[in-house]
């Protein structure tokens, strides 16, 4: 049996036999279910971090009848994430999952040569420079946020944070993706949004699901997802088509697209592309699932964070105030001098990563760390273990944004923070990401003061797991500056 290491990161000790996944230490498993009883699917994370704890950094687990070898060594997980896709690949669950939800293919769940094809038409579309040219559309959106918080402060009302955010994302990966105006904060629901809504849950119940049942008895809640998948992907098919039509019109828009959507069409009519409208659709879609949770909950963790560590809150506000008072003058140059708004966003992503776990599966006969790792195993890398840990971050418990700066010194290992993965599969939508979020919190530190974040039962916020890592229930309390 061949089994090439991944790279020197987890190359084997030679004069060592590799060990096996299953004489791993883990916990104890019953027949049939194994440790599915042990974990909830709604803190899941939180369940296998506590194995992690007691078990060590290199443990196996059983999910139903698979048998999982859990990695939470930073430097062995980054060497799996710098193996896709050749090595590892999503496992081939979610892709089952996805085919019965309608089997839109997109750069998420792509792999191989579709992978790299679909690839250069999404980073074409998400390029800096095709963000900068938007930045304008994302300014709007932010003051429509402004707007609706002002009132919410006049009032004295109490801010769905969660909500609030979700409408901030939607209309600015919708306005990005597809060139239209869409208008949740001030309009209502959209109706994407609404199926998004309905269809996130869903496939977070059934991507870490033990036991497929809908396969066998649809529940109610089951065909509603077919009927918002259906919808939501005759949506999508029709903005598809829409801008083909705007394209066909006015050919300059294939030479400079003015929208995600237009610029992907374009990537995949060149000739060779590989890519077809149903991979264009598909990525809208991921886009749009993938866009809307995280980084909604990327800020709210931030504010939440923030509002418990005032000296950073008051750090954070002065820059802000000093650098982009005025959202309605915001401008690019702003956002990137925000170094130390950047920083406490890059420390909220080491505390509260939305994505704490990635689980990927072997493509061939491998060796992480001392492991054989045989082809077809599925790994699940634990991506909150190092950077809590006080031997990478010292005082790791600790919010403390500095450790990002030149100022934080060097003690700090930066490369166990993953928050947007490793490798050529790196989320496309990383600089986008971080530009909604500099912006949102520039406009609430601008123009706004904390007057509070609660949470439901008022102690320190929970994690809910869902499609990603949410806290549960915070409202935000907001005056104007004294």
């Amino acid at each position: 049996m061949s089994m090439p290491p991944l790279d020197h990161a987890a190359t084997p000790d030679i004069a060592r036999p590799l060990r096996q996944i299953r004489r791993l230490p883990g916990p104890f498993a019953l027949p049939i279910v194994g440790n599915s009883l042990q974990i909830k699917l709604t803190r899941i994370h939180r369940d296998v971090e506590q194995w992690v704890q007691r078990y060590g950094p290199f443990m196996r687990a059983w999910f139903g009848r698979t048998l999982v070898l859990v990695v939470a060594d930073s430097e062995a997980v980054g060497a799996v994430l710098r193996d896709r896709p050749d090595g590892f690949r999503r496992p081939l669950s979610s892709s089952v999952v996805s085919d019965e939800m309608g089997g839109v293919p997109g750069l998420f769940l792509a792999e191989g040569t579709e992978w790299r094809n679909q690839r250069r038409m999404v980073m074409a579309g998400m390029a800096p420079g095709a963000i900068k040219a938007y930045f304008p559309a994302l300014v709007t959106v932010a003051q429509r946020l402004q707007r609706r918080w002002h009132l919410a402060a006049t009032q004295g009302q109490a801010i769905d944070l969660d909500g609030d955010l979700k409408r901030y994302t939607v209309d600015i990966i919708a306005g990005l993706a597809f060139g239209t105006q869409v208008n949740t904060l001030e309009s209502g629901e959209d109706v994407i949004q609404r199926h998004m809504d309905d269809i996130l849950p869903a496939v977070a119940r059934r991507s870490l699901s033990m036991f497929p049942y809908w396969r066998y008895v649809k529940l109610p809640v089951d065909r509603r997802l077919d009927r918002d998948v259906a919808a939501l992907s005759a949506a999508v098919a029709d903005l598809v088509q829409q801008a083909r039509t705007r394209m066909a019109h006015d050919p300059a828009r294939r030479e400079r697209p003015p929208n995600l959507l237009e610029a992907m069409i374009a990537a995949a009519d060149l000739e060779g592309s590989g890519v077809t409208d149903r991979n264009v659709a598909g990525n809208v879609l991921t886009m749009l699932l993938a866009g809307e949770d995280t980084t909604a909950n990327t800020v709210s963790w931030m504010i939440y964070l923030l509002q418990r560590h005032p000296h950073t809150l008051a750090r954070a506000r002065e820059e802000v105030r000093r650098l982009a008072p005025d959202v309605a003058r915001f401008t690019i140059e702003q956002m990137e001098c925000l170094d130390y708004v950047g920083a406490c966003a890059s420390e909220a992503m080491r505390l509260k990563p939305v994505a704490p776990f990635l689980p990927v599966e072997a493509l061939r006969d491998t060796v992480i760390g001392d492991i054989a790792v045989p082809a077809g195993t599925l790994v699940w890398c634990v991506m909150r273990n190092d950077t809590v840990a006080d031997a990478h971050f010292p005082d790791a418990q600790v919010f403390q944004p500095e450790r990002w700066l030149a100022e934080g010194g060097e003690a700090n290992n930066k490369r166990a923070s993953m928050p947007f993965g490793a490798g050529l599969r790196t989320c496309p939508g990383r600089y986008l990401a971080l530009l909604e979020i500099k912006i949102a919190m520039a406009m609430l530190l601008g123009s706004f003061d904390i007057a509070g974040v609660d949470t439901p039962d008022g102690g320190e916020a929970q994690e809910l797991m869902g499609f990603v890592m949410s806290p549960i229930g915070l409202t935000l309390r907001l005056a104007r500056p004294q």
